[in-house]
């Protein structure tokens, strides 16, 4: 993936030297849970013996819900050296004028996200961030936080390296902003109360799985709008990078056997097929996995 000159965001705040502080992982149920939790809970599993799932559990919300959690004053830009970050800078400033554009041809302003860049914990709106959590959303200060060693995590243990599969990432966490925005989240959120643990996890999965369309979306809009360029095998890395965090994927490698009523991101090959619709098309109205009769 080559995004030589490509415009850097004004929104990445550099607090990997700001110091989080705070213990636990106190994520609210169903809310700031991200891209990369299922990864990290397999990680989890293999180095320190426990079963993911039970991990999973508790990054999911577990835990209970969390008051307010204050982050320190004062954050800064990356240093301009920091390649890796610039990078995500770039990212980031591309699926602003993409979602820009998208929101301003329905009639609607797009409201941009900030990007936090942290360092093992860090206070965010939706509780105390842990990078056990991988990246996450947080929709209640409209933040994505990343800590990068997450990347690291992709290439060594989940056999997805390069460059766009870490933009894959980025460009999911801003689906859910996205999400948040139409109000899409909420009205799931809501609708989970009510439902039976099944149902609520598969309304997770249709969530989830638009998120990783509007990824496609990104991808497709910003390399005809912007100009940048893929290289041969990107498209691949950012598919198997979906791949590697599909449910059943990891429930197989986990305890060998997979348990569809408890997916909260869908299968492989749904998580891969649905990034797949949004890059072919392009077009949002294309991601509409709640009236979807088949995943």
């Amino acid at each position: 993936m080559r995004m030589d000159g490509q415009e850097e965001s004004d929104n990445v705040e550099d607090a990997r030297g700001a110091g989080g502080g705070g213990g636990g992982l106190g994520f609210s149920a169903g809310r700031g849970v991200g891209l990369g939790t299922v990864a990290i809970a397999l990680v989890a599993g293999w180095i320190f013996g426990i079963n993911p799932l039970t991990v999973l559990g508790l990054l999911s919300g577990g835990v209970g819900t969390p008051a307010m959690q204050t982050a320190p004053t004062t954050v800064a830009r990356p240093p301009a050296e920091d390649a890796q970050a610039r990078f995500v800078s770039q990212v980031l400033r591309s699926t602003e004028v993409v979602w820009t554009d998208v929101f301003a041809q329905a009639g609607k302003t797009y409201q941009k996200p900030r990007l936090t860049l942290y360092r093992d914990s860090y206070p965010t709106g939706c509780g105390q961030g842990d990078a056990a959590m991988g990246p996450f959303y947080c929709p209640t200060d409209a933040h994505v936080y990343l800590d990068m060693a997450f990347f690291d995590t992709m290439a060594r243990r989940l056999g997805a390296p390069g460059q766009f599969a870490q933009a894959y990432v980025v460009a999911h966490e801003v689906g859910h902003h996205v999400q948040n925005l139409l109000g899409i989240s909420d009205k799931v959120d809501a609708a989970r109360q009510r439902e039976s643990p099944s149902q609520a996890n598969a309304m997770s999965v249709r969530l989830e799985l638009q998120a990783d369309c509007f990824a496609g979306v990104w991808a497709q809009r910003s390399q005809a709008e912007k100009g940048w360029r893929l290289e041969p095998g990107d498209v691949e890395t950012a598919l198997n990078a979906a791949s590697q965090i599909g449910d059943d994927t990891l429930q197989r490698k986990a305890r060998g056997q997979v348990v569809p009523e408890s997916f909260t991101h869908g299968t492989s090959a749904q998580r891969v097929g649905w990034f797949q619709r949004g890059f072919v098309s392009g077009k949002p109205d294309d991601c509409n996995t709640f009236q979807a009769r088949d995943l």
